[in-house]
């Protein structure tokens, strides 16, 4: 989990997930990585369709939905702050997520 502005234009950082595997993430020539945007949701409020929760056991302050139905590529200097580690169970649940909603199957 880390946390990083989408846009120049916003005011306030979004947490994310990084999807780019450990060796493409720590080679200094690659630039960019692949995340997916998370946005804070109230608590109670179900996930959609394309979502996935996660929550403090994740690293964040509050509930967010991923939506693993965009992936995003982003600057590794965008990235601010590294909020936590995305637990096995819940990195299962986005990567079938991901799966069902791309239609990878």
């Amino acid at each position: 989990m880390v946390r990083l502005r989408f846009r120049p234009t916003d005011r306030d950082l979004h947490p994310a997930v990084i999807v780019s595997n450990e060796e493409y993430c720590s080679d200094e020539r690659i630039l960019r990585v692949n995340v997916l945007h998370g946005k804070k949701v109230s608590p109670g409020s179900p996930a959609r369709a394309h979502q996935v929760l996660l929550n403090g056991a994740d690293g964040l302050d509050f509930l967010t939905a991923i939506n693993c139905g965009y992936v995003y590529g982003v600057a590794k200097d965008d990235l601010v702050a590294q909020l936590g580690t995305v637990g096995v169970e819940r990195r299962r649940m986005l990567k079938r997520k991901i799966i069902e909603v791309l239609r990878l199957l």
